[in-house]
């Protein structure tokens, strides 16, 4: 039991380092964030500094993962996940995936208003892909501006700078997968006998 508790807190580390990452943040910003000093964050990410609840639930919330994300606690056997929505750029994101690194699953749904926003292109590391489920969602690309449809799906690697936003003054809801750079998406259908 003691060797379980040390192989928790030892992972601890190492998914804090991943989870900070894919946020794109630098210790500083985190530690402004959290109000956790840039020493003891790195020490933490080091694996030098065991984590407490008064360190690790501060930096849950500013991931907005739940805590038994950063322990990696044991499954419960309960395969259901329970997002925890988000609210960023005018929209609510849903995360669909409870697991740090490689695919992770979104459900983005963007209010009806007022017209389009003022595209703002940026580029990170990764690939993307999108499903909209409902209403039109515009696509910024590089040079291109692309008007998606209900039942449209668009790929992209993710160093393309990019931007997505409602198309029109209907709302709009669509799903995205997001992986790790050169990690593609696959479909596997099954050829169909006529």
């Amino acid at each position: 039991m003691a060797d379980d508790f040390e192989e928790v807190l030892t992972a601890v580390g190492p998914r804090l380092r991943e989870l900070r990452k894919r946020a794109e943040l630098t210790l500083t910003e985190l530690a402004g964030v959290t109000g956790v000093s840039v020493s003891t964050l790195s020490r933490l990410e080091s694996g030098s500094r065991r984590p407490s609840l008064e360190l690790l639930l501060p930096l849950a919330k500013a991931y907005g993962v739940p805590l038994d994300e950063l322990v990696d606690a044991p499954p419960t056997g309960d395969p259901r996940v329970y997002p925890r929505p988000v609210q960023r750029h005018g929209m609510t994101i849903i995360p669909l995936t409870r697991r740090p690194g490689g695919v992770q699953a979104f459900k983005h749904l963007i209010p009806a208003g007022p017209g389009r926003r003022e595209p703002d292109p940026r580029t990170h590391e990764g690939y993307e892909w999108l499903y909209v489920l409902n209403g039109r969602l515009r696509l910024v690309l590089g040079k291109h501006d692309f008007v998606l449809e209900a039942g449209e799906v668009a790929e992209f690697d993710t160093r393309e700078p990019h931007w997505f936003g409602k198309a029109d003054a209907r709302p709009v809801e669509f799903l995205s997968l997001f992986g790790p750079q050169g990690e593609r998406m696959h479909v596997r259908a099954q050829h169909r006998r006529t």
